[in-house]
């Protein structure tokens, strides 16, 4: 690769971390953007290298809403560590499954996602009335990080943008507290496929750490935004990134 390609992948890691950090959906840019650019690069190494990139990205943006926005450690530093096994099974699981009837899967569920943020324009914008009970809230973040988690390490696209739709729909949370509690949870997926991919010798390290530095200042720019600019903001972004990700998904499927 040459400067100018280092750069296009400097620029699409950067937009990729703003988006990640909002409502999630990064990968969406990134991976085929390091496809365009090294089109020889195995699929397992652009993810992995993906990888090595969001957790930079991820971790900024935690810092970030963490200053600003109350996370439950107690529980979602265990439900990190949760998704963290389920991503590092959900990677080594990636030959086992049919991609193609799962992708399929993940295109309904987006466009019900789509469908029901519309129609509920209240959802994520507003507090619930009634908080849930802490055996409900321990629950759900563990379910959605076991699951969504499992779906990070198979997949990757728009685990961040389903965590949020969980903990907004089912638990009530604001979107920019939800996209907060999302960040730990993502961060925690994205450590385990990392250490799966480098472990498989699919990670290209000098290129993931510059692409890292670029990720970093798009968290924190879009963790900032979110914060300044609230649920609202997020919303509207998070329809954004759901039709561009039902596109996407639908492009390469059906294309």
């Amino acid at each position: 690769m040459d400067i100018s390609d280092w750069a296009v992948l400097l620029t699409a890691a950067t937009a990729a971390g703003w988006v990640d950090a909002v409502v999630g959906g990064g990968g969406l840019i990134v991976l085929p953007t390091l496809l365009l650019v090294a089109p020889g690069i195995a699929p397992q190494t652009a993810l992995g290298t993906n990888k090595l990139s969001a957790v930079a990205g991820t971790t900024a943006a935690v810092v970030t809403f963490s200053r600003k926005v109350p996370i439950q450690w107690r529980v979602l530093l265990p439900a990190a560590l949760i998704a963290a096994v389920t991503a590092a099974a959900g990677a080594a699981a990636v030959s086992l499954i049919d991609r193609e009837l799962f992708i399929q899967i993940v295109l309904v569920v987006l466009v019900g996602v789509a469908i029901f943020v519309t129609a509920r324009p209240s959802v994520g914008v507003t507090l619930a009335t009634h908080a849930p009970t802490r055996r409900k809230f321990i629950l759900v973040v563990a379910l959605a990080a076991g699951l969504i988690g499992f779906y990070d390490g198979l997949l990757g696209p728009g685990t961040g943008t389903f965590l949020i739709i969980t903990f907004a729909t089912l638990l009530g949370t604001e979107f920019v507290r939800a996209a907060a509690m999302a960040k730990v949870v993502n961060c925690g997926s994205n450590v385990g496929a990392l250490i799966f991919f480098g472990a498989t010798g699919h990670i290209l390290w000098a290129l993931g750490a510059a692409m890292a530095v670029g990720n970093v200042a798009g968290a924190v720019v879009g963790s900032r935004m979110a914060l300044s600019r609230g649920a609202e903001f997020v919303r509207v972004v998070l329809l954004v990134v759901v039709i561009a990700m039902v596109l996407r998904l639908g492009w390469q499927q059906f294309g």
